[in-house]
């Protein structure tokens, strides 16, 4: 769909279209897991921020696991050589690495000793923030990892306390899940984004690896037979008081294949399990009609799929229309802007982040 299409339908669609022009900078948020080699590879002129993939507690302090970890991060901090305005972020956690968070942030002492650690890092490598990708305060998360109710707490005292630690130019982030049980339960909202810069709300993964049921794992809107989605996250923070301007919604380099159960239509919302992944720099080879896939576009969730009835494989991702319309929807909606999981899934040039930046 070309641009000039995808605005006038953001008008008629969206519940919450405002006026384009804001004082607030728009933001396009990379993260990257990739070796040293090839961070210099993308086009990362295109990001306002780029945030380094994953430091990790190490008692309770941050730790940058590797000589290679380092020398990324330093590859990271040299592109603002040529790119003065690039934010430079560490990151904490991830997916299966906030094992101790809950236990290390129920502490006076423990959330000290993590935000002075975080201070001595960023000074050490001359980074400009960091990013709390703990899944999940106050709720289940990954398997075996502990959580309690006082993390909700717990976690605005963090905040803050990196806050009076690290002033008032810091970038402070955290991933936040796009999904209603995280956002009702997990973060005390009025009082977190006192001390935020923004949030990085993973509006992705939506439907995902423990799902018994098929759907799009990052579709922009709710369809009737699924209620999760982009706008319905950024609806329920607005509603929680989060200003517009910290709400950075995410979007997916790349898919999830389901396997659909026998007996079953290939299709959307149908019984299926989680088969296997796949990055969008292969997306053509790995939906091609070569490889039995027929690509299909819901013009409801406004979002793509693919159907292989022979492998009974679904597969659900972002593509090129789909980020369009994302980036669309947050300038149009005068929200923080948007961010993406992860660099190494594009291509070195023309490809999603492309879109991105040409699409705000």
């Amino acid at each position: 769909m070309p641009l000039s299409r995808i605005i006038p339908f953001l008008f008629l669609n969206s519940l919450l279209v405002i006026p384009l022009f804001s004082q607030t900078p728009f933001r396009i948020v990379g993260y990257y897991a990739g070796p040293s080699t090839l961070v210099d590879s993308f086009e990362t002129d295109k990001l306002t921020h780029l945030i380094f993939c994953f430091g990790h507690l190490e008692g309770n302090k941050l730790k940058i696991g590797s000589a290679e970890d380092s020398a990324t991060i330093k590859k990271m901090v040299q592109l603002k050589v040529n790119h003065p305005e690039l934010k430079i972020m560490l990151s904490l956690g991830g997916w299966s690495g906030c094992k101790t968070c809950s236990d290390v942030f129920n502490t006076e002492d423990g959330r000290e000793d993590f935000v002075l650690s975080v201070k001595d890092i960023s000074s050490y490598f001359k980074t400009d923030g960091i990013d709390l990708d703990w899944e999940y305060p106050a709720i289940k998360g990954f398997p075996g990892h502990m959580y309690r109710p006082e993390d909700k707490t717990n976690f605005t005292a963090l905040l803050k306390e990196l806050r009076q630690v690290n002033g008032k130019n810091f970038q402070i982030s955290f991933a936040a899940g796009g999904f209603t049980t995280y956002i009702d339960s997990s973060i005390e909202w009025k009082e977190a984004v006192k001390y935020s810069s923004f949030i990085n709300v993973m509006t992705y993964d939506l439907v995902h690896g423990y799902s018994k049921v098929s759907g799009h794992h990052t579709p922009l809107y709710s369809t009737p037979q699924q209620i999760e989605s982009t706008q319905h996250a950024v609806q329920m923070l607005l509603h929680a008081s989060v200003p517009a301007s910290q709400i950075v919604i995410g979007a997916a380099f790349y898919g999830r294949f389901f396997q659909i159960d026998e007996g079953k239509p290939v299709d959307l919302y149908q019984p299926c399990h989680f088969s296997h992944g796949f990055s969008s720099k292969f997306m053509s080879d790995s939906l091609s009609v070569e490889n039995g896939f027929e690509i299909k576009w819901d013009n409801a969730a406004k979002a793509p799929y693919a159907i292989n009835t022979k492998r009974r494989l679904l597969a659900t991702y972002d593509d090129p229309q789909s980020i369009a319309l994302k980036t669309q929807y947050a300038v149009y909606n005068k929200l923080g802007g948007i961010m993406f999981w992860q660099l190494m899934d594009d291509k070195f040039h023309g490809g999603l982040l492309q879109v991105m930046y040409d699409s705000k």
